[in-house]
């Protein structure tokens, strides 16, 4: 409502942060079938899965999330798209969608621990569309987690005649985080199991190689983001 927004606008600030992810590779093809057609796939197929639960936001309160990022290209510079994210906040869905154009999705979340091992299951229609596991008994530091360059999202907003699209923007969210504070960083071996499912489907993503997964405990502040590329403005 224009007298009452449903979500403040940023910077929000997050506490009590748990993530996991777990890195493996998967088939090109399955790579290629989600991306725009502004994107070509990475030779390597790197992906990565990440789980997470957030205990306090300022703009969000607490909530989980699940999401699948994948490597990338864009005029020939290296970086990562996020083709969906599935989480159960009801004002950090419009938000992430329309400020950032990141795809997020409702779905039944858990985000919990079972003795060592960390597990984010995500369920959509009865069935668990996405699942990680993962373990964190090594010590490890937040510059050996790999990094993914640019995080790139496709933004767009179709017109209310149905003719074609108001907003259709590059947005590069990688630098949305500012005065984080990493608490706990630890390392070690996951896996990811992904179900069909008739919407939102990443069943074609079985992990053909794994390259091990991080744990981190942190706060953090998340601004806004960067408009790349203005497809409407050429």
């Amino acid at each position: 409502p224009a007298y009452s927004p449903y979500y403040p606008m940023p910077p929000a600030r997050y506490r009590d942060v748990r993530i996991q992810q777990v890195f493996f590779r998967a088939e090109l093809s399955a790579i290629d079938r989600i991306l725009p057609e502004c994107f070509e796939p990475s030779e390597n197929g790197l992906c990565v899965a990440t789980g997470l639960s957030v205990g306090w936001c300022s703009s969000y309160g607490a909530f989980l999330e699940s999401a699948l990022s994948v490597s990338c290209t864009y005029q020939g510079q290296k970086g990562s798209f996020a083709p969906v994210a599935y989480l159960d906040s009801r004002s950090s869905i419009p938000a992430g969608r329309e400020i950032y154009g990141t795809p997020k999705v409702f779905a039944d979340m858990r985000v919990e621990m079972d003795e060592r091992v960390m597990y984010t299951e995500s369920r959509l229609a009865g069935t668990s569309a996405l699942t990680i596991r993962s373990t964190m008994h090594r010590e490890a530091d937040p510059e050996e987690i790999p990094d993914e360059g640019p995080s790139w999202r496709l933004k767009v907003i179709p017109k209310a005649t149905g003719d074609g699209v108001d907003v259709m923007q590059l947005i590069d969210g990688s630098n949305v985080v500012s005065d984080a504070r990493v608490h706990v960083c630890r390392s070690g071996d996951g896996v990811v199991e992904f179900n069909p499912v008739p919407t939102f489907d990443l069943s074609g993503f079985k992990p053909l190689e794994y390259y091990g997964a991080y744990y981190q405990e942190l706060e953090f502040t998340e601004g806004y983001a960067e408009i790349v590329h203005d497809f409407l403005a050429d």
